[in-house]
């Protein structure tokens, strides 16, 4: 994905883009624990106007926690919320901090999980987690060790030229998410691809398997799609915040060794549980106002 420049994106049509990155260039240039004060309060405040949003962070946290009393899911979502507009912020500083100081604010667990995959030069499928804190932890993923990332080309070409540059700061490329021959050939060279099939992508290329307390969720069949094709070992890389605004921890997992490879539907399963496990070390950072359960089995409504 080349970087290169084009003047066309100075053009006036742009000049409102480029005064918002402007002041989220200067606004990152905060400490960071004023910074984590401003994201919290503009994610809170974002509720007010994102209304549609907060009905389906409700919706899903009930779908996925059907036990969880009315006080304690009214926090999560305040939480969430925070969480989102603390998202924005640190998509400013995955783009626009230096390396020194983004390695000031994160540590990690399991690296050499990593490492040992790696070195096996079979490839290492790197499944990832929407927690708001996604784009900054794609800029700490290649500061430990640069990879390539799957991805959903953006509709602005300005915006598509401030990602990939931001992106690549720490990474080697961007392989757009619909290119399967790109992500085998990736992964039989030896990379490390990550992708995040935690989302609803729709019924096209998706099969039906258990998330959280929801018996028929859309998953994503790529991630077994591309094990067969690539023969490629599976891991998990997440990053949430630490608690009292004293930055980041990057997790990652162990190789999954009894990963069902031979069957598309326990694969599903398996790696929904896996996401599961990896929501709950912190639940209120995760994306939930994505309608994560809008694709339905024949015959069902809409669970929203």
């Amino acid at each position: 994905m080349s970087k290169k420049f084009d003047k066309k994106l100075l053009r006036p049509q742009n000049w409102l883009t480029w005064f918002g990155l402007g002041v989220l260039w200067l606004l990152v240039q905060l400490p960071y624990p004023v910074l984590s004060f401003i994201g919290s309060s503009l994610g809170k405040a974002s509720r007010f106007f994102l209304k549609r949003r907060e009905r389906i962070a409700f919706r899903n946290i009930e779908l996925c926690f059907p036990d969880m009393d009315m006080t304690t899911r009214e926090k999560m979502v305040e939480q969430n919320f925070s969480s989102l507009g603390m998202g924005l912020i640190e998509t400013g500083m995955a783009w626009f901090w230096s390396d020194a100081r983004v390695r000031k604010w994160f540590d990690v667990e399991g690296y050499d999980n990593l490492t040992r995959a790696l070195s096996a030069k079979k490839g290492v499928m790197v499944v990832g987690i929407h927690f708001m804190s996604l784009e900054l932890g794609g800029r700490v993923m290649g500061l430990c060790r640069p990879m390539m990332a799957t991805y959903r080309p953006h509709n602005s070409p300005l915006m598509e030229w401030v990602q990939t540059k931001g992106r690549l700061r720490s990474n080697k490329a961007m392989i757009d998410r619909n290119n399967l021959r790109a992500l085998v050939q990736a992964l039989k060279a030896g990379e490390a691809v990550w992708f995040a099939p935690d989302q609803d992508y729709g019924p096209k290329g998706s099969v039906f398997a258990p998330f959280f307390s929801v018996s028929h969720a859309a998953t994503t069949n790529g991630t077994w799609v591309l094990s067969r094709l690539s023969g490629a070992d599976l891991l998990c890389i997440s990053m949430v915040r630490k608690e009292d605004k004293k930055g980041y921890r990057l997790h990652i997992s162990e190789t999954m060794a009894d990963y069902p490879k031979e069957d598309g539907i326990k694969a599903a399963g398996y790696i929904n549980h896996v996401i599961e496990k990896e929501i709950m070390r912190a639940p209120e950072q995760y994306l939930w106002v994505h309608r994560r359960f809008k694709t339905r089995p024949v015959g069902e409504v809409s669970l929203y």
